[in-house]
């Protein structure tokens, strides 16, 4: 898979943010089907900084509900990226 297939869009919560400053943790919603090796090349291709490990989760979706009735929203992979102290991201 090419690099800006696997990473769909960074994450930018408040959450977020705080792990980006403090732990030097930033947080991206990934392709389901990339692993952690394709993410971490991934990174390294786009933002170039040097990836220290890579943590992901896949979140079930849900129900939800508008004026129209229930639909389900679907799974997603999202990949939590730990950098090397010296590097940095600039997302905004």
């Amino acid at each position: 898979m090419e690099a800006t297939t696997v990473i769909k869009q960074p994450l930018v919560t408040e959450k977020t943010t705080f792990a980006a400053t403090a732990d030097n943790r930033y947080s991206f919603e990934v392709d389901r089907r990339a692993d952690k090796a394709q993410i971490k090349r991934a990174v390294e291709e786009i933002y170039g900084v040097r990836v220290v490990s890579v943590s992901t989760q896949v979140r079930k979706g849900r129900m939800r509900r508008n004026r129209m009735g229930w639909f389900r929203v679907g799974n997603q992979k999202r990949a939590t990226v730990k950098l090397h102290a010296e590097d940095r991201i600039e997302l905004f």
